[in-house]
């Protein structure tokens, strides 16, 4: 991150008053295609695409050198199932059933891929139709399973990762996936985890994005406050139902070319189709940029479930843990954890500043040495972002009603050592 950049995101930060995205304006129907890879700078990208909160294409240029794209497609560009049997097809997938509908979401099974791939076959064959219905291999966590393939290299632009860095610290899980799917698979309507932003990368194939700006989906809401399952659903022109439908905006259409990328802001709804059998690598992530909004998703999430459960409510016992445990049922993550979370991005970031990175780090492929390649003032700029939601989350009610003792170190002092650091950085 250059200087100017740190000062505009600073600025920003300062001057808004907002962790909405829904407050920070809208691209007016337009979505900009990055063509060279040589002359768009990561600090273009944070200060043009980050900051505003606005989707962009990337070309096929920026992947093009990806093992994936080299071994995974024919010269035909189409999938290349024998070269992905070699190498993955002992493997266990997650597959959804796209004709089905399942607590609004497709029902999922697991399946050998080697088994997908034969149906994926099949169905090819049988005019895109299957006694089975369409099935769509979803969320496939591949680079965890298979570290070792030469698949991708992540870009640059999104290299500042807090939800996948700390994700690997821990060693539980992580937010990167490959999706393969036939022609007419296709993703419901819904927002990316914790209102992250995504990045999606064509392999091969072609997809159809229809994205909603942050605060769209309020519109589109039916007489109950459920979200549509389906977009597209002829239903949602029945003021009966959907009431503030006629108010929504439509959609941003994209059309994704193989090699593209797609990036998706932070707490955008979309809704995506596979226009070709087509593969894609997808990352969820948060940085400095988002993280107030991924706050306010889990404030929101935990007030969703206290009043679903307020009849239950006694002040004398652990309700407020129930609560807790529920939230992270349902999303992935509670308070506690969150405070690790910003913990682990914190220290990463201290350690760097105060240490600097040594001969040994610098030549692997780990969290400190990202956060090195983005320079000092990034660093700065992701402790106090940090910090200020660390303040936040230390001074929130439901928070304080936890057992802290287990945190280490206790929030207070490292919000400290973070001021210190920042400090220490900016003399």
């Amino acid at each position: 991150m250059d200087r100017a950049t740190f000062a505009c995101s600073t600025a920003f930060f300062r001057d808004s008053g907002t962790s909405s995205p829904a407050a920070l304006g809208l691209p007016g129907g337009h979505v900009d295609f990055i063509e060279k890879v040589d002359s768009f700078t990561y600090s273009d990208f944070f200060r043009d695409y980050l900051i505003p909160n606005h989707p962009c294409i990337f070309s096929a240029k920026f992947t093009e050198d990806w093992g994936s794209r080299r071994n995974w497609v024919t010269r035909d560009g189409k999938p290349n199932f024998e070269h992905l049997l070699q190498k993955f097809g002992e493997a266990v997938v997650p597959v959804a059933n796209c004709d089905l509908k399942e607590y609004n979401s497709n029902p999922k099974e697991q399946l050998p891929f080697k088994e997908y791939v034969k149906y994926w076959r099949e169905y090819i064959r049988n005019g895109y139709r299957s006694s089975r219905g369409c099935l769509y291999l979803k969320d496939w966590h591949l680079s965890r399973a298979f570290p070792e393939q030469d698949v991708y290299t992540t870009p640059v632009y999104f290299s500042s990762d807090w939800l996948n860095e700390y994700w690997d610290a821990v060693a539980v899980d992580d937010y990167r996936f490959v999706y393969m799917g036939p022609k007419g698979s296709w993703t419901p309507f819904h927002a990316d985890v914790f209102r992250s932003y995504s990045w999606s990368a064509n392999i091969c194939g072609r997809k159809k994005w229809l994205l909603y700006p942050a605060g769209q989906e309020e519109f589109l809401k039916d007489c109950h406050g459920n979200l549509p399952f389906d977009v597209t659903a002829p239903s949602l022109r029945d003021g009966r139902i959907y009431p503030r439908y006629g108010r929504s905006q439509p959609p941003l259409e994209i059309v994704q070319e193989a090699g593209e990328i797609v990036f998706v802001p932070s707490g955008w709804h979309h809704q995506v189709y596979n226009l070709e059998d087509t593969i894609s690598i997808n990352h969820n992530w948060v940085n400095g940029c988002n993280v107030a909004v991924m706050w306010c998703f889990l404030q929101d999430e935990l007030a969703a479930v206290q009043r679903e459960i307020n009849q239950w409510k006694d002040p004398t016992d652990d309700w407020h843990l129930q609560c807790q445990l529920i939230m992270k049922s349902c999303t992935g993550i509670d308070y506690k954890e969150f405070y690790n979370f910003l913990k682990v991005v914190a220290e990463n970031r201290i350690s760097v500043l105060e240490k600097g990175l040594d001969e040994e780090a610098s030549g692997r492929n780990d969290s400190k040495a990202a956060i090195s390649a983005l320079g000092m003032l990034h660093a700065v700029f992701d402790l106090e972002r940090a910090g200020k939601v660390l303040s936040s989350l230390s001074a929130n009610e439901d928070f304080r009603k936890l057992d802290l003792s287990s945190l280490s170190p206790p929030p207070e002092a490292l919000l400290h050592h973070l001021k210190a650091a920042i400090d220490t950085a900016l003399l």
